[in-house]
């Protein structure tokens, strides 16, 4: 599926292509240069430092329930190991869902990355988008993302452009 777009180019006459303008951002420069973007990522990496710990806390807990029960298996009456045995279950799918809950497609993590990032993602697009459009572009692709360039002619870079119409000064060999 990722390939679709270079067969789509290489179906064009070479004549259309001619009359076409196309350029190119770097979205990881963008993102390594926004200064939005870096604060927003040092916060979900709290939040995820923060979920690991929990995780982690919870795993020691059920290790430890684990630990004891073996050290005590033998002075246990049978219902008492039954006992014991479906609550060490219990605490491992309670870490199992708690682990789901927080980094699961659908978890807490996620959904926090799709609320901080968004707007950054849609404002980075909004300057991508007047940049293109008032310099005639046609097409304009993310060389950082899914889409992969075999050659691309570095003046088709708007990277640069883009990190400037969203005000932020860029000195080239950084």
């Amino acid at each position: 599926m990722r390939y679709y777009g270079v067969l789509v180019v290489m179906l064009v006459p070479a004549a259309a292509l001619g009359q076409q303008k196309i350029g190119y951002v770097d979205s990881e420069f963008i993102y390594s240069r926004f200064p939005e973007f870096a604060s927003a990522q040092q916060s979900l990496d709290r939040l995820a430092t923060q979920m690991e710990s929990d995780l982690a806390q919870e795993q020691e807990n059920l290790d430890e329930m684990f630990r004891e029960y073996q050290a005590r298996e033998l002075l246990y009456t049978r219902d008492e190991r039954l006992r014991r045995r479906e609550e060490i279950i219990a605490a491992e799918g309670d870490l199992e869902r708690l682990r789901s809950q927080y980094f699961g497609p659908e978890g807490e993590l996620f959904r926090q990355q799709e609320q901080v990032l968004r707007p950054i993602q849609e404002k980075i697009l909004v300057a991508i988008e007047e940049i293109a459009s008032a310099e005639g572009y046609d097409y304009v692709f993310d060389r950082g993302g899914d889409f992969l360039f075999l050659y691309a002619v570095e003046r088709h870079d708007l990277s640069v452009q883009v990190l400037e119409g969203l005000g932020i000064e860029v000195e080239l060999g950084q």
